[in-house]
């Protein structure tokens, strides 16, 4: 018998797995992409029809996204935050995707500079003073008291999800939002003790899962969304993301870590790939923006070619280095990329804008060896979060909102 026979078999991924104190009912998770369906940030119908349909299609949970955790922690003034008021319909939501079989995760964060302060009508928190891109308004540096409260924040945020009946929360160390931003040398340039060193620069992240680990306990699973790399110049890159997942580990906080790439300030389709829809970008925008995004968002909004896995070569080495159970996001859209996913190690895959045209996937897949999503990658979807996120090819679902971004919030 050669060695390759006596490994064990990879675990199938449509049975039921284990997460933290839960155990899911298959290992493919619904990932985090806005829904646009909150205009009074609140849940709506709409909202709880987003998340049945791929709950009653066969995931094995699905990720609310996004619950900022304070209000200039939105990224726009249209989102949840977690307050008192969100949790009787957080609670509608949670119980309406229960009855489909399913669990729940709430995407808790911190916008940073990602916010659109324009929008808010509160200053952005960054590590220090930038023009940002989005909302073209200038960042406020936090301060060390800031920091406390977005701390603080976080662990209050994560007790109301407990309330509002949700399994398991994921926080968003991704994509330069303000964790990230603080990881990030390009946009941390702090001489205080969020600054500097890495171990400087990861005390808000690791500050925040100890934060939430300590309120929750062992009542829902935690998961961290964390950037392997910006995919922009002097940002934040995978030999320090590394080691900060390794001290994540190490601290016993995280039930899993979610890979992901990409800058939403500098780099987004980064971690998209496929096409580049700047017209329909500009389209949903007032006019004297509009003219901009056509002249000048393809230097924004650059493509990359998809391939199928695409941050697999990358997330290796994250497998390779930790035992830790990770979960696979990029371009999964084949029932034999989830198989490939399992066997090189992966414990879940993590599918969003397949299942945006396709929200019963998942039940496809388990029934069909060789099934594979209709998605094109064209990428459409990406400007429809401003008026409900859906698959243009398909169409909006009934009751979602149709309206364009008029005020640039």
């Amino acid at each position: 018998m050669d060695r390759r026979q006596r490994l064990p078999a990879p675990p199938d991924p449509f049975a039921p797995a284990r997460l933290g104190p839960l155990t899911l009912r298959n290992r493919v998770i619904k990932s985090a992409t806005f829904e646009g369906v909150t205009p009074d940030g609140l849940v709506t119908d709409e909202l709880i029809a987003y998340h049945r349909r791929p709950a009653a299609g066969g995931v094995a949970m699905t990720t609310v996204a996004y619950c900022a955790v304070a209000p200039e922690g939105r990224t726009e003034r249209r989102q949840i935050w977690m307050r008192p008021e969100a949790v009787p319909g957080l609670r509608r939501l949670t119980d309406a995707v229960h009855r489909e079989g399913t669990a729940v995760s709430a995407q808790l964060g911190h916008a940073g500079p990602v916010a659109d302060a324009r929008s808010n009508r509160l200053p952005a928190l960054a590590p220090g003073r930038f023009l940002s891109p989005l909302g073209m308004r200038m960042t406020r540096a936090a301060t060390p008291e800031d920091i406390a409260r977005v701390i603080r924040a976080h662990a209050t945020a994560a007790r109301l999800a407990v309330e509002s009946g949700f399994d398991a929360v994921e926080l968003h160390f991704g994509h330069n939002y303000l964790a990230s931003s603080f990881l990030s040398r390009r946009l941390n340039h702090r001489d205080d003790a969020y600054g500097g060193s890495l171990d400087n620069r990861a005390r808000l992240a690791l500050g925040i899962a100890r934060a939430v680990r300590d309120e929750v306990g062992d009542t829902i699973a935690v998961t961290a969304k964390l950037n392997m790399d910006d995919g922009v110049p002097g940002g934040f890159w995978l030999d320090e993301s590394l080691r900060v997942a390794r001290r994540l580990q190490e601290d016993g906080t995280v039930d899993a870590l979610e890979l992901t790439a990409g800058s939403s300030l500098f780099n987004p389709m980064y971690l998209f790939r496929g096409d580049a829809p700047v017209t329909e970008f500009a389209a949903v925008f007032p006019r004297p923006v509009r003219l901009g995004i056509r002249l000048a968002g393809g230097r924004f909004l650059r493509a990359y070619p998809y391939e199928e896995a695409f941050l697999l070569p990358s997330a290796r080495q994250f497998r390779a280095a930790l035992s830790l159970p990770l979960i696979l996001l990029g371009g999964i859209t084949r029932r034999a990329t989830v198989e490939l996913a399992m066997a090189e190690g992966f414990e879940y895959v993590a599918m969003a804008r397949a299942l945006l045209r396709e929200p019963d996937l998942v039940n496809r897949m388990r029934e069909e060896p060789g099934a594979r999503s209709l998605c094109i990658h064209c990428n459409k979807c990406m400007p429809t979060i401003y008026r409900g996120t859906h698959c243009p090819l398909v169409g909006p679902p009934a009751g979602a909102p149709a309206r364009p971004l008029a005020d640039g919030g």
